[in-house]
């Protein structure tokens, strides 16, 4: 008898167009889904850890955040990457003034 799929609601995770740009953010803040798993992805920053960065947040909305990102990860991968690309090739086209500066 095949299981059937079942999604995962998100209570803390909301879209809206205009809030960070329509951003998966945890909702009632700005707080993007993606500032969240980058902090504990690539940061290595542990859950309890964000919340002294975000003291005004639980941890139950920052694991809700993480769950979204591990079900999204394929489409907050490629933005990551797109805004990688982007950033790059801005550094490259624009001189840093504090370089120039300092020498």
């Amino acid at each position: 008898m095949p299981v059937a799929e079942r999604k995962t609601k998100h209570p803390y995770i909301s879209i809206d167009s205009k809030i960070s740009g329509g951003q998966p953010v945890i909702s009632g803040t700005r707080i993007k889904v993606m500032d969240i798993a980058v902090r504990y992805e690539l940061m290595g920053i542990s859950a309890d850890k964000i919340i002294d960065e975000y003291p005004h947040l639980k941890l139950e909305q920052i694991h809700d955040a993480l769950s979204y990102y591990y079900e999204h990860k394929g489409m907050f991968d490629r933005k990551y990457r797109e805004d990688q690309t982007f950033l790059a090739q801005i550094k490259k086209q624009y001189s840093s003034k504090l370089k120039a500066r300092l020498g």
